[in-house]
């Protein structure tokens, strides 16, 4: 299941967005937010759904099944609690939310990876800490830096988010990188830069479910 991170009309729509739903260890969050953008003005919603959609046809062309959270870029939501339901309710093999950062340190850069910790259900446990380390050895060899500014060597143990808490399927969550680092936006504003990402990214998807 390859999630998209957020939506082309999310903006447009704050009450829906901004509705409290469940996020997990008793904790509500929004339904889901407008994500970032490039300085430049290239936003996350956008970036997430080209690459989601190239990763999503490189799997289906070698025989996997493959179901997303949303099928364009120009609707609101689905909120974070159903994203995860999805999933769930597609006895997902692996699920794979792809998302980009916008820090506010321009200096800041490189992707991450974020799992479920501590985990709730055994799906979260070893199952989505070996997808997670497939995909950043993935990325890592594919050519792409790992965060200088969140987590370690390129992972992220997070409790806070509700896709992942929500799931009881493999779970990973790929912050492709920062969207206001220069050399990083440019690579995510630029066809050939998503493509290295769905290339690297589709690759350690195969990677993990023929483990």
């Amino acid at each position: 299941m390859l999630d998209a991170g957020h939506n082309g009309g999310n903006a447009s729509h704050p009450a829906e967005i901004n509705r409290k739903v469940p996020a997990g260890r008793g904790q509500t969050k929004p339904c889901n937010t407008t994500g970032t953008s490039t300085d430049g003005g290239y936003p996350e919603h956008a970036f997430t759904f080209a690459v989601t959609q190239e990763v999503g046809n490189a799997l289906a062309a070698k025989g996997f099944k493959v179901v997303y959270t949303r099928s364009n870029d120009s609707g609101v939501g689905p909120c974070v609690d159903r994203r995860a339901e999805i999933g769930n309710d597609a006895n997902a093999d692996a699920v794979v939310s792809i998302h980009a950062d916008g820090s506010t340190s321009a200096s800041a850069h490189g992707f991450h990876v974020a799992y479920s910790s501590p985990p709730l259900n055994a799906a979260q446990g070893d199952p989505s800490l070996r997808l997670a380390r497939t995909m950043r050895d993935g990325l890592k060899g594919d050519g792409f830096a790992t965060s200088t500014y969140i987590g370690s060597a390129g992972l992220s143990p997070r409790a806070d988010l509700a896709g992942l808490n929500l799931s009881t399927r493999p779970a990973v969550l790929v912050e492709c990188g920062n969207m206001r680092n220069s050399a990083e936006a440019e690579q995510m504003s630029s066809a050939a830069g998503r493509a290295h990402y769905a290339k690297a990214i589709a690759a350690a998807i195969e990677a993990y479910l023929a483990s």
